[in-house]
């Protein structure tokens, strides 16, 4: 009996090692004790103890993490609430907006960098935490709307009837029905925009001033000066936390799928 070959399998291997390898021998590399990545010298904690003892290092982690953790908050309101007024408009001006925020989804990051760069200098704002904050505000608000807008679409138009048959303001049918049904799409939306402004670099490296400065563009100047251990332990480290990002959004979304079919009820003494 012949076996067929399953070249889809091969695939995601041949895809996997490719991915993966560079990245599993840049974290191997990270607990060697010698000090270049010619030859494994043994284990050790060298590296990760220079890391902690580097304040700088330490600083521009803190504002890494502020700054992503912001413009997440930030970009998930806004993007709800686009999402929320996308889904009321009329089927051409919905296509309209959204053929606008896919554009910003698929431009080059370089031509976004640079866009925001020319608007700065020309409202003179200074480059620095605020112009990081704003850029990423801004990238991560189409992600958003592309995290929400299908849980909305998924949303049963009954449900709101029937929390208005029941008394409830529009208000309180938002707060009450619609944004607890979505929240799954909300918590995904936040992940991402969480994700991507923690690794970002191209936008980043255009809009960040004198004194300033990220974790994505800080291991790129140091990897220009040359190779550090110390930036496989950092990298080690950013690698951690986006794979932890990203298990927690696939959890997120298996139960925002396992409640999918779930039927929100409205009492009628909560909406009164």
């Amino acid at each position: 009996m012949k076996h067929k070959i399953n070249w889809g399998a091969i695939y995601l291997v041949i895809v996997f090692i490719i991915l993966y390898l560079p990245i599993l021998y840049l974290v191997g590399f990270s607990f060697s004790s010698g000090k270049t990545m010619e030859k494994y010298q043994g284990f050790s904690w060298t590296h990760y103890q220079t890391l902690l003892q580097d304040t700088r290092m330490i600083t521009i982690v803190i504002n890494t993490l502020i700054v992503a953790l912001l413009s997440a908050l930030l970009a998930t309101i806004i993007g709800t609430m686009g999402a929320l007024a996308i889904k009321r408009t009329k089927n051409a001006m919905r296509n309209t907006l959204l053929s606008f925020n896919n554009v910003l989804m698929v431009s080059p990051d370089v031509i976004i960098g640079a866009s925001f760069l020319i608007l700065f200098t020309v409202i003179g704002m200074k480059l620095g935490f605020w112009s990081v904050l704003f850029s990423h505000i801004a990238f991560s608000i189409p992600i958003v709307v592309l995290m929400v807008l299908p849980k909305i679409d998924e949303l049963s138009p009954t449900l709101l009837d029937a929390a208005a048959d029941l008394g409830a303001s529009p208000w309180q049918s938002l707060m009450r029905v619609m944004l607890p049904a979505i929240a799954p799409g909300i918590m995904s939306g936040y992940f991402m925009a969480f994700t991507y402004s923690l690794d970002d670099f191209a936008v980043t490296f255009f809009v960040t001033g004198n004194g300033f400065s990220t974790l994505s563009v800080e291991i790129y100047s140091r990897a220009r000066q040359g190779i550090d251990l110390e930036i496989n332990a950092l990298s080690t480290l950013m690698f951690l936390v986006s794979l932890a990002l990203v298990i927690g959004y696939y959890f997120i979304s298996k139960h925002g799928g396992s409640r999918k079919n779930q039927i929100v009820t409205v009492k009628e003494g909560d909406v009164q």
